[in-house]
């Protein structure tokens, strides 16, 4: 809707709410899941880019892959069953969650450079602008908001 200084309000056509594109896959832990898992982040971003406009920086998109590779590495490593990612986004974020079969909830360890490994949602919280994590009815769901930056 247009509005003009008269308070005239003109409808457009173009005003109709726009759904951001979404996907989802779903993984069984089999060998080069993780791989397949930032494959299809990358071609969600490349979608993204097509039909969002979205202006996605080589840093972000890096970021974004990243975010993806710690949560499905973590499903795949403290799940006993299959996992499924979704993606959601537009063109100024992406939202990454992902969903397995263990109740047990992800941790997030004090900042520690001697400590090997164990640096997954570390990694994730300094890269999302938003983190959630809560149990659903069959284990939980992890959500990282990442910006998107140009």
């Amino acid at each position: 809707m247009t509005e003009y200084l008269g308070g005239a309000v003109i409808p457009t056509g173009f005003d109709v709410p726009v759904e951001p594109l979404r996907r989802a896959v779903h993984y069984t832990g089999e060998p080069g899941c993780i791989g397949d898992a930032r494959a299809f982040a990358a071609q969600f971003l490349q979608q993204l880019r097509t039909e969002w406009c979205a202006a996605i920086d080589s840093r972000t998109d890096g970021e974004l892959l990243l975010v993806v590779s710690e949560l499905v590495t973590n499903a795949d490593r403290h799940s006993s069953g299959p996992y499924i990612l979704e993606l959601e986004g537009t063109d100024t974020a992406v939202t990454v969650v992902v969903y397995d079969s263990s109740s047990a909830l992800p941790r997030r360890f004090p900042k520690d450079p001697e400590r090997v490994g164990r640096h997954g949602m570390e990694i994730v919280h300094a890269l999302a602008a938003k983190v959630t994590v809560e149990r659903v009815p069959v284990g939980k769901r992890v959500c990282a908001r990442v910006e998107l930056g140009s």
